[in-house]
């Protein structure tokens, strides 16, 4: 089992920066591979990024691609998402997922991650 509680959103103007964290309890977390997904007012809930639990090996949404980085750190089971040249369609909540998967792997299928965070709320202003 495990719980995530996603905390660092907020409201920036465009251009600006955020960093997400997503702190995880339970002792396997080294062992998870991890995503942040998004889900904006009136829209499905989309992949941003994802880590695997080994070998730092990540992929990104196009959209995000170059302006996102995920990054972990297992000794303190934290994730983080460090967000640069925000836009106004970055705006919705951001969520931090789980899902048990071999060391190197990275997950970006929604259905596929089994925990799940609370959400927290970005919101960038043009």
């Amino acid at each position: 089992q495990v719980q995530l509680v996603e905390s660092g959103g907020g409201l920036v103007q465009a251009g600006g920066s955020l960093r997400l964290s997503c702190g995880a309890s339970g002792r396997t977390f080294s062992r998870y591979t991890m995503g942040w997904f998004r889900q904006a007012p009136g829209k499905e809930r989309d992949f941003v990024a994802a880590i695997s639990w080994r070998g730092g090996v990540t992929y990104y949404a196009d959209s995000v691609k170059g302006r996102f980085t995920i990054s972990r750190d297992n000794a303190k089971n934290m994730v983080y998402l460090q967000m640069n040249s925000l836009k106004p369609e970055d705006t919705a909540v951001y969520y931090c997922a789980a899902v048990l998967a071999p060391a190197i792997v990275v997950v970006k299928t929604i259905g596929e991650y089994d925990y799940w965070g609370q959400g927290t709320q970005v919101t960038v202003s043009s």
